[in-house]
C-alpha cells in the first residue's frame, strides 16, 4: 500500500472530520444525517493517519510530493 495523500490532504480531512464532530456534540446534526457523515469521518481520519485513500488509486491522484 503505496502513500497517496499529501501533508495538505491529511490536515482537510482531519479538519473536516473535527468538524463534523463538533456539530454532532452540539446537536446541530442529527439523525441518518449525523450517522452518515460520522461514518465518514471515521473514513477521513483513518485515511489521514495511514496517509493512503482507496479512492485515489482508480483515479490515479497523488496529492503526495515525492522527495
Amino acid at each position: 500500500m503505496k502513500k497517496n495523500m499529501g501533508f495538505a490532504d491529511k490536515i482537510i480531512r482531519f479538519i473536516l472530520a473535527i468538524v463534523v464532530g463538533v456539530l454532532y456534540y452540539t446537536d446541530v446534526i442529527n439523525g441518518t444525517l449525523a450517522i452518515v457523515l460520522g461514518a465518514l469521518a471515521v473514513v477521513f481520519i483513518l485515511t489521514s493517519f495511514i496517509g493512503f485513500c482507496p479512492l485515489y488509486l482508480p483515479f490515479g491522484i497523488n496529492t503526495r510530493k515525492d522527495k
